[in-house]
This record gives structure tokens, C-alpha cells and sequence, in this order.
């Protein structure tokens, strides 16, 4: 009997270790975001990732996402996968992402796949950054549109993307961003025009 408890209980422990292994990694489910979490409109970031602070579960996650994971003196970062209203982010919608002054150095914004990679497309548009923002003329109010085909303003392309994520990295954060996130950083807004061939 006490063999087969045994048993059961490494059988049960096993699982449990392989399942929140692989929920943090996020192959399975959305991924855990354990340790210093922000959430700002939607925006989310985890103060821990690229610190010895990081648990086991945000390090699983940094790996699978491949995330450079640099110490949050030197970058920060903030992903989302919804618009304003609340709705996943998807290929098939056009979507007006707008902002203004960021506390960084730099800072970019870049479309990531379901799978946590670049979509499988030859736009060549799969970013808009500080640099982009300055060949348009501001980076006081600037804007862009994501969609599946071009657009005759500054685009980011969501083709083969299917449902995306967006992260803004933010270079060299100013002081204050560290040590007050929600009260100095005014997040980007994300605004769905439309979806389907209307657009």
C-alpha cells in the first residue's frame, strides 16, 4: 500500500511540475506572469524579467518567448494582445495604435504571432519605433495602423499573423518609469477601425 501512494503521489507531482512548466512557458494556456506584474490599460510587463529576482516560472517564460531579457536599467518591456475594447488582436482587423513622448532613450513597438515570433510575411513592416516616429515629423503625437495589407500612412503589417501580440520595448527608461511605472508612462492606445475586406 504504501508503494502504490508512492507511487501516486510522484505520478501526481510529476504532472503538476510538467503542467506549470509548461503553462509558464506558455505552450499550454496563456502563460503565468508571476513576480512584479504592472498592468497599465492592458499593457503588461513583469518588473522581474532579466533580474535574479525572477522565479522559475517568468525564466521558463523568457526562454520559450525568447525574449532578450535585458536588467531593467537597460530596457523594459510591455506586451498586449487586446484593443482598447477589450477584443483579442487579429489579422483579420485593421487597428490606428497612437502615442506620444515615451520616458525612454528609444523605443519600438513590434507584431508578434500567436507563437511568439515575427508572422511568416515579406512586408518588411513588422515594427514602428522612436525612428519612425521622428521620419514622420513628431514623436510628440504620433500614430501608425496595423492591417493586413498596406496603408498609405505609417503600417505595420499583420499579414499571416493571425491573432498577435504587440510589445513596446522601451531603451534606457528614464528613472521615474522604473520606479513608478503607472504614475510616468501613458501606455499606447489601440483603437480597431475594422475588420474584414471593408476595412
Amino acid at each position: 500500500m504504501k508503494i502504490v501512494s508512492a507511487l501516486v503521489g510522484l505520478i501526481l507531482g510529476a504532472g503538476l511540475g510538467v503542467g506549470s512548466a509548461l503553462a509558464a512557458a506558455g505552450i499550454i494556456g496563456p502563460g503565468m506572469r508571476l513576480g512584479g506584474a504592472i498592468d497599465l490599460d492592458g499593457w503588461t510587463s513583469d518588473w522581474t524579467i532579466g533580474s535574479e529576482a525572477a522565479n522559475p516560472w517568468t525564466r521558463a517564460r523568457v526562454a520559450r518567448h525568447g525574449l532578450l531579457a535585458l536588467s531593467k536599467d537597460e530596457a523594459v518591456y510591455f506586451t498586449r494582445n487586446t484593443d482598447d475594447a477589450g477584443d483579442r488582436l487579429a489579422e483579420a482587423c485593421t487597428y490606428r495604435v497612437s502615442g506620444g513622448i515615451h520616458p525612454a532613450q528609444w523605443w519600438s513597438i513590434t507584431l508578434y504571432d500567436a507563437t511568439s515570433y515575427l508572422p511568416r510575411n515579406t512586408d518588411d513592416a513588422l515594427s514602428f519605433d522612436l525612428t519612425d516616429a521622428e521620419a514622420a515629423g513628431t514623436t510628440e503625437d504620433w500614430s501608425f495602423l496595423i492591417a493586413p495589407l498596406p496603408a498609405d500612412s505609417e503600417w505595420v503589417s499583420s499579414r499571416d499573423a493571425g491573432q498577435f501580440d504587440l510589445t513596446l520595448r522601451l531603451y534606457k527608461p528614464s528613472p521615474e518609469l522604473i520606479a513608478a511605472p503607472e504614475a510616468t508612462l501613458t501606455p499606447p492606445r489601440i483603437e480597431k477601425l475594422g475588420c474584414g475586406e471593408a476595412n
